[in-house]
């Protein structure tokens, strides 16, 4: 399908939603994204016509479900570059996979290990290595972030050690937009025999992936902010670790066999699944990847930054405007604080205009201490965003910033 920005608008039904009388422009994307028709009727239809649970019924229904439920992890292994379906383990979102790759890692942790991170870690890519850090003894430490918002590469270089046992990164930050240079970073952590885990939360949006090619052990995902439903998600790992992997949660569907005296484990990806998956989502995330699918990713690429652009060229005649995050290399987040402006009142103020933006610290604590900062205002531009939208966010901006002098 070509690229025309208001035939993809006319596939989304709420984007033709007034907030206060004014006319939705939704720049929230890097919370979540809209959903397009496919992906809304592709959940009705399911429920409506073939619904059961998954794997092993015998009848006409289960089967038909547990063919949509498994073709959408084929789907989403083909859209991370995956070797096979197999690789790809389907959880409530990238938080629930994060801490699966680390409460599963964490057998292979002993006290004063080192687990390197950075300070653009969203928090979901922090925690679960705190719980390392409490219950095995683990050391963590972060790499530094350089004034422009670029990972500092030197650093990371210089903290790799044989004490390192896992690497877990950001491709692209949900803040600063930087996107970090994974298939470089991989040779690195290889060479010191490092598990390498890629928040991919952000970057499977923006940009094409394959898992192969960036020489990852772990990546995540969420569907959310894939056009796709909210409770889903998937953790890719290769075949080695996810044999190495222990399973997160136990019961039903991830068990071979259980006896009074012990239980034997099913093979992955199952032996990460337990009880009724989120069937509908998974398979609402499928219709989400067929419906991006449809596009060139140099196409959205463009759209996305020629709207950034278009923004950020506007915003910056507004003396009070600063801009977090400046890496040469970045996607379409546009992150900025007014000077003197609580980020806050800039979003409520944006709001009365029809503008959706986030505001606060956006689970980035660290970052905002390391860039000396309380928190920012948000506009992230997705597939559906337009030059107007655009336009009216400088407008905005620019009101806020008289209101609030």
């Amino acid at each position: 399908m070509g690229f025309n920005v208001e035939d993809i608008r006319a596939q989304f039904p709420i984007l033709s939603r007034k907030i206060n009388d004014k006319p939705l422009a939704y720049l929230d994307n890097a919370a979540s994204a809209q959903k397009p028709l496919a992906v809304i009727n592709a959940l009705k239809d399911q429920m409506g016509t073939s619904f059961a649970n998954v794997h092993r019924g015998l009848h006409t229904m289960a089967n038909e479900t547990t063919e949509a439920y498994e073709g959408a992890r084929t789907k989403v292994a083909k859209f991370l570059g995956a070797p096979k379906p197999d690789n790809i383990v389907f959880t409530r979102g990238a938080t629930e996979a994060l801490n699966l790759a680390a409460y599963g890692l964490a057998h292979t942790i002993e006290a004063g290990d080192e687990i390197i991170l950075s300070q653009m870690e969203h928090h979901s890519n922090i925690v679960p290595w705190h719980f390392l850090r409490e219950r095995k003894g683990a050391v963590l430490k972060f790499v530094p972030v350089l004034d422009n918002g670029e990972l500092d590469l030197d650093a990371l270089k210089s903290m790799l050690s044989s004490k390192t046992k896992i690497v877990s990164l950001v491709h692209m930050s949900n803040v600063l937009g930087t996107i970090n240079p994974i298939a470089d970073i991989a040779p690195w952590v290889k060479a010191v025999g490092a598990v390498f885990v890629v928040d991919g939360t952000q970057a499977a949006v923006h940009m094409p992936i394959n898992v192969v090619d960036l020489g990852v052990d772990f990546f995540c995902m969420t569907g959310h902010k894939l056009y796709g439903p909210t409770g889903i998600g998937a953790l890719y790992g290769n075949a080695e670790m996810l044999e190495i992997l222990l399973p997160f949660n136990g019961g039903g569907e991830m068990i071979e066999d259980v006896f009074e005296s012990h239980v034997t484990y099913n093979d992955p990806p199952h032996k990460f699944e337990a009880g009724t998956p989120p069937i509908l989502e998974a398979i609402g995330l499928g219709a989400a990847i067929d419906w991006y699918s449809q596009f060139d990713p140099k196409d959205v690429h463009q759209h996305e930054m020629a709207v950034y652009y278009h923004a950020l060229d506007g915003l910056r005649d507004i003396n009070s405007f600063k801009l977090i995050g400046d890496a040469p290399n970045k996607g379409s987040v546009l992150s900025f604080n007014l000077e003197g402006a609580h980020a806050h009142d800039v979003a409520q103020i944006l709001d009365k205009y029809g503008i959706a933006v986030r505001a606060g610290q956006h689970c980035t604590q660290p970052l905002m201490t390391r860039l000396g900062i309380h928190s920012t205002a948000r506009a992230s531009f997705g597939i559906y965003n337009t030059l107007d939208e655009a336009e009216r966010l400088v407008a905005g901006v620019k009101k806020a910033a008289h209101f609030l002098s």
